[in-house]
């Protein structure tokens, strides 16, 4: 996997981070530059380790899944990529309030946003790419989309966080029908 691609991966996985970012933006009153980097450090060190727990787990079971390992990477992308973009169109009264952040609220929403970096994780033992570097890009890329996600969130509101979202979730789907290209060989 080219430095591009994995860019745009981590750009990708981050989404869900930015718009939980831009609430947290929304919801604050007052930003303290202090607030902003724990916020970005929770999102980009879980979206960081996530890969790596995927990854240690998928080498435990390649050798029972490793003839079709694109289709799983396939469908593990396309489920998410559509999770986003289905959650982003929420009603807003369905979507969680994001008012009262805490320590406990940002790990738990940490621990939510980094789900589908897991799943990449494991998709990447089954391709045999390493995870150390890969992880390292993901994290310093959500920590920093989601460092700007809450100042953006002050600035720009609800409707900036929902498009980003939704483009999140088309980029991960357009990276699982390019990995399935690559994959099947027709002739």
């Amino acid at each position: 996997m080219n430095l591009a691609v994995l860019i745009l991966l981590a750009i990708s996985l981050a989404m869900d981070a930015f718009a939980v970012s831009i609430a947290n933006g929304i919801s604050m009153n007052h930003i303290k530059f202090s607030q902003a980097i724990i916020i970005a450090l929770f999102f980009g060190v879980f979206q960081a380790v996530m890969p790596i727990i995927g990854w240690v787990i998928g080498n435990r079971f390649k050798d029972v899944i490793s003839g079709f390992d694109y289709w799983i990477i396939f469908v593990i992308l396309l489920v998410i990529g559509g999770k986003m973009i289905y959650d982003s169109l929420k009603k807003e009264e369905q979507k969680k309030d994001n008012k009262s952040l805490n320590i406990y609220t940002l790990f738990i929403l940490a621990i939510a946003t980094s789900i589908d970096a897991l799943a990449v994780g494991l998709g990447f033992s089954f391709i045999d790419i390493g995870i150390i570097f890969p992880s390292i890009i993901i994290g310093i890329v959500t920590f920093a989309i989601s460092l700007t996600g809450v100042y953006l969130g002050k600035k720009l509101g609800k409707l900036f966080g929902k498009k980003m979202e939704i483009l999140g979730g088309i980029i991960l789907i357009l990276i699982a029908f390019n990995i399935l290209l690559e994959n099947v060989h027709v002739f």
